[in-house]
């Protein structure tokens, strides 16, 4: 199954605004999305960048999404459990990307049948082992920034 998720901030495959960067605010942006899978307990969202020079860079882990959920607010806080991003801290660390080419980021949403349980703070490898076998519907919103 596929969930359509977007922002009012942005459309798929557009640039990012400043205000969502490390050259703005540095705050999430607001998202939304449809199409949820009857038996949805959870949400997870993963938000990355495959383009960076070192491999694919995690900007964002935040899971535990309570299913009655269809939105993340901007600048999102105590919603749900957030996890250590590659700037090594906890929550939302925006697009900021070396000068030069653009780089994409992609805002990935997963419906799970259950809630992970998992304590605040851990990382990409712990978050998606726990995934395993429980993901019910996934959907991306990938937008640009460029420095």
């Amino acid at each position: 199954m596929v969930l359509e998720i977007t922002s009012p901030a942005f459309r798929n495959g557009d640039t990012i605004p400043q205000k969502y960067t490390c050259d703005g605010d540095d705050i999430s942006p607001p998202l939304r999305w449809t199409g949820v899978t009857a038996g949805t307990v959870s949400f997870v969202l993963i938000a990355d960048d495959p383009d960076a020079p070192l491999g694919t860079w995690v900007h964002w882990l935040i899971y535990d999404i309570p299913a009655g959920e269809s939105a993340l607010p901007e600048a999102v806080q105590g919603l749900a459990l957030e996890g250590v991003n590659d700037f090594r801290r906890t929550g939302y660390g925006g697009p900021c990307p070396p000068a030069g080419k653009p780089h994409r980021y992609y805002f990935r949403l997963y419906a799970l049948d259950e809630r992970l349980d998992l304590p605040a703070g851990v990382g990409r490898d712990d978050l998606e082992k726990a995934m395993q076998g429980h993901v019910l519907a996934e959907g991306e919103l990938m937008g640009f920034y460029n420095r």
